[in-house]
């Protein structure tokens, strides 16, 4: 590719800069996805190994593009991922900030004779490891990509609200990307996505364009929902329909988890506004 190309390339509408940019990720990573899929009859492990190195690929392929098509070559820390001593603080904080609001959301329903609390039925302490490493996970993963990447090259064309209700909607809709029975089974759950993806926003503007507690409180949400569902934690006692506690025990697909995203929600929007950042 061409200096020609790379210049005609940042200059183009951000449609087909982000065409540009999936069709090149897909380029570099089915080469290497096609044989796990052949070779690797472990589906679970075939997932894992498949979107790690989707991931590593995409990280090499952003760090590329900043330096070759928008001549920066520090892109990362450009969308927030700066490593320094405040972000980390702001994860740590976004951490446990996103880790107490799911525990509330439990405790209240339990208050409320929604659902019972329970003994784990495995060692609690490993699945909190492991909801930790899940969680960090998932949070870097999707705030760097739809709060970093995506959001970036999007307000380099649009304003800020239309940029940030594009990246929310698209990052709601990319949770969707699944069969259509999984699709129908887990729609519910769309208008949390939606508020979520807007929280992460406003967090970031509030942060000043730090991905550190957006990352930090996506990660806690993921964290606390993880040690409860796969630990076990709890059992619904049936008193109310489970489109109010959550279609399948998640409490984003029910009237609960709405109410709680949108206030968290409406909280993070307050202090977003509050900053003047763009």
């Amino acid at each position: 590719m061409t200096k020609i190309n790379l210049a005609q390339i940042a200059q183009s509408p951000a449609p087909l800069r982000l065409g540009c940019f999936i069709s090149a990720l897909l380029v570099l990573w089915l080469p290497f996805a096609a044989p796990i899929y052949l070779l690797v009859e472990d589906t679970n492990l075939e997932s894992i190994l498949t979107m790690v190195l989707l991931y590593i690929q995409f990280i090499f392929l952003v760090k590329l593009w900043g330096k070759r098509v928008y001549q920066q070559p520090q892109i990362l820390t450009h969308y927030g991922l700066e490593f320094s001593r405040l972000n980390g603080v702001n994860f740590v904080q976004g951490l446990a900030l996103g880790l107490i609001n799911i525990l509330i959301v439990f405790a209240l329903q339990g208050l409320l004779g929604w659902l019972v609390w329970q003994q784990p039925k495995v060692f609690l302490l490993k699945i909190i490891l492991e909801g930790l490493l899940v969680g960090f996970g998932v949070g870097f993963a999707e705030e760097l990509l739809f709060r970093g990447w995506l959001l970036d090259e999007l307000k380099r064309d649009y304003s800020i609200g239309l940029a940030t209700w594009i990246d929310t909607i698209l990052f709601a809709v990319a949770h969707f990307i699944k069969p259509l029975e999984a699709i129908i089974h887990t729609l519910p759950q769309f208008p949390a996505l939606v508020l979520l993806g807007l929280t992460q926003v406003w967090v970031k503007h509030w942060k000043r364009g730090r991905l550190g507690l957006p990352i930090g409180l996506h990660g806690g949400l993921v964290w606390g929902y993880y040690i409860i569902n796969v630990g076990e934690l709890t059992k619904y006692s049936g008193v109310v329909p489970d489109w109010v506690t959550g279609v399948n025990n998640n409490p984003l697909q029910g009237v609960m988890g709405v109410l709680f995203m949108g206030g968290l929600a409406w909280w993070m929007r307050g202090k977003a506004l509050k900053v003047n950042y763009d």
